[in-house]
């Protein structure tokens, strides 16, 4: 059985904080008189301009409805009760009553500005807020337990304001061990998005009903195969998945099926080694293959873990094109422990492209084999 842990929900959901009305308060009266004292010093009520399109466009960018409110109508007052009292100094009466207007008119448009923007805002809430919703149900949260292993991680898409790339993982509690997929859908936007769907459910259910690793690829290759046919159907282009599914179970060895995916790197008692696995054809391209499946066996000793990567990590490069050395870095990291491990290379990986190429999703895992077992 899978055990998900706790995560703190992600800041990407929180909604703009407005002032407190306190601070407001001192920010609008602290305004309203450096300008009503610069007004005095120029004997220009020119100065009244600053106050007239500061305040209300900015509270209707930062501040609430009400807050906004409160500043345009403060405005209005204090315009209003200046030209009153120095009239001599503003000059005709028509100068004045147009200053007056024009601040209320700026008024009601900043209060209607901000309605907006706090609709907008709401709206972008409750969507984004349903698409964290559907990314729990799509990409398990992490890490997550199982009898034989501790799976920790993390997942970014390379476009912030999509929780869901092409990137994918799964990790499944099945009758025979347990079964963690990782994988790259070929190319970015919706589609891959879609192909990526379509790996993880087939993944879900074939890992419970497939008692061999080589039965469940062919139940994944197969659903690219369907996911194509009907993309070709809608015109969309066809994709293949590069992927790497892992079983374990209480024996000492692993299995693994590589399909065109990055080799995993074992790291037990401070050394990082690439077990020898052959790497097959790609999710989607089983009928070009010269050769059927092949399950590698690898020994995975208990305390040991496994650091399965997609390319985003991989192929990250800095400004003079070098790529992010990840066996290098690795050993400099092994002192972390398995939960720390994959935010530390994704946060170097982001130090070490700096301003260079870095254009795809990244997710990095870590399998920590239960010493219990």
């Amino acid at each position: 059985m899978i055990r998900p842990r706790r995560r703190r929900p992600s800041d990407a959901l929180e909604a703009i904080e407005p002032p407190g009305n306190l601070e407001l308060a001192v920010g609008v009266v602290s305004v309203t008189a450096l300008v009503e004292i610069l007004g005095t010093l120029s004997g220009s009520a020119v100065w009244l301009l600053g106050l007239l399109v500061f305040l209300p466009g900015t509270a209707s960018a930062l501040c609430t409805v009400q807050q906004t409110r409160f500043v345009a109508t403060w405005t209005t007052v204090i315009v209003t009760l200046t030209v009153l009292l120095r009239g001599s100094e503003v000059g005709r009466w028509l100068d004045r009553a147009l200053l007056v207007l024009l601040t209320l008119a700026l008024g009601v448009t900043s209060v209607y500005a901000c309605h907006r923007r706090i609709r907008r805002e709401h709206e972008m809430l409750r969507l984004r807020s349903t698409a964290a919703a559907m990314q729990r149900h799509i990409l398990h949260p992490l890490p997550l337990v199982t009898d034989d292993v501790l799976v920790n991680g993390v997942y970014e898409p390379v476009q912030e304001d999509r929780l869901v790339g092409g990137d994918i993982y799964e990790v499944i509690a099945s009758p025979w061990g347990t079964r963690v997929l990782i994988g790259d859908v070929q190319g970015k936007g919706l589609a891959a998005v879609g192909a990526a769907f379509a790996v993880i459910g087939a993944f879900r259910e074939a890992a419970h009903r497939e008692p061999t690793l080589t039965a469940l690829v062919d139940a994944l290759d197969a659903s690219v195969v369907r996911h194509n046919s009907y993309a070709e159907q809608n015109g969309d282009d066809e994709r293949f998945v590069t992927a790497l599914v892992l079983s374990v179970d209480a024996h000492t060895e692993a299995q693994v099926v590589n399909c065109g995916h990055i080799p995993p790197r074992l790291m037990h008692d401070g050394v990082v080694a690439a077990p020898p696995l052959e790497s097959g054809v790609p999710l989607g391209l089983a009928e070009l293959a010269l050769e059927p499946t092949t399950v590698g066996w690898f020994d995975f000793p208990a305390g040991s873990t496994l650091l399965l990567t997609t390319d985003g990590l991989t192929e990250t490069r800095a400004t003079d094109g070098t790529f992010y050395p990840v066996d290098e870095r690795l050993t400099e990291h092994l002192a972390l422990s398995p939960t720390e491990l994959p935010r530390a290379l994704y946060e170097d990986a982001r130090a070490f492209a700096g301003d260079g190429d870095q254009h795809d999703d990244v997710a990095v895992l870590t399998v920590r084999r239960s010493p219990y077992r």
